[in-house]
């Protein structure tokens, strides 16, 4: 199942494309993580990789993990620094009136016994600035490409409903809920000193393709 889901690896660094349903890490309501697989993941190594990011457990694609401590570091630190270029792919559930825009929304998280935690536009909050451009339109939902100048968490998520007006499908905390949660994470490159970058580009997952998106329309004019 792995191998066949390696999008990029060398000695120091993995990509694979990490499939929706499965979290990154494990928690108090997450039965299942990826952390249960990192052994499986060593391709001739002793040392498991371990992931350098996170994606959300209903999120599929791109996802970077280091080989060894100090790839993990150099790598870590890239994303601090916004040194990391990445596209994600999502369907809304509607479609918005321009073809592209940029949304800057601060974000902020709150949280209560009742609803548990999520995030929220809040002036005061962390700045996110997200840009997009539209694709395809298929059935009344828009296709669009996701290009994230910062890294909050459930950053497209919260632009998507709150700044565009319009939740990514499936979306079970800002959205209805219903079906799967249509979003991708495409692409994602990290540059390097001294040898080539990391570059991989994972391919549309089933979900996708069920609603009508197939890989003819991503550059096709919307």
């Amino acid at each position: 199942m792995w191998e066949e889901r390696v999008l990029f690896v060398d000695a120091e660094a993995l990509v694979i494309d990490k499939p929706a349903g499965l979290a990154v890490h494990p928690g108090p309501k997450t039965r299942e993580s990826l952390e249960r697989y990192l052994r499986d993941l060593r391709f001739g190594f002793q040392r498991p990789p371990s992931p350098v990011h996170r994606l959300d457990r209903d999120t599929s694609g791109c996802l970077l993990l280091s080989r060894n401590p100090k790839a993990h570091k150099r790598f870590a630190l890239a994303f601090e620094e916004n040194r990391v270029t990445k596209t994600y792919l999502a369907v809304v559930g509607g479609v918005p009136e321009a073809e592209e825009g940029r949304i800057d929304l601060p974000l902020a998280k709150v949280s209560s016994a009742e609803a548990g935690w999520r995030m929220v536009p809040d002036a005061g909050g962390k700045s996110a600035v997200t840009r997009w451009r539209r694709l395809a339109i298929v059935d009344g939902h828009a296709l669009l490409l996701f290009m994230p100048e910062t890294g909050r968490t459930h950053q497209l998520r919260v632009h998507a409903s709150e700044g565009l007006g319009l939740a990514i499908a499936g979306d079970p905390v800002y959205g209805t809920g219903r079906g799967p949660m249509l979003l991708h994470a495409l692409s994602l490159k990290v540059d390097r000193t001294g040898r080539a970058p990391i570059e991989a580009t994972a391919p549309l997952p089933p979900t996708f393709l069920q609603v009508g998106f197939t890989g003819d329309l991503l550059d096709a004019p919307a």
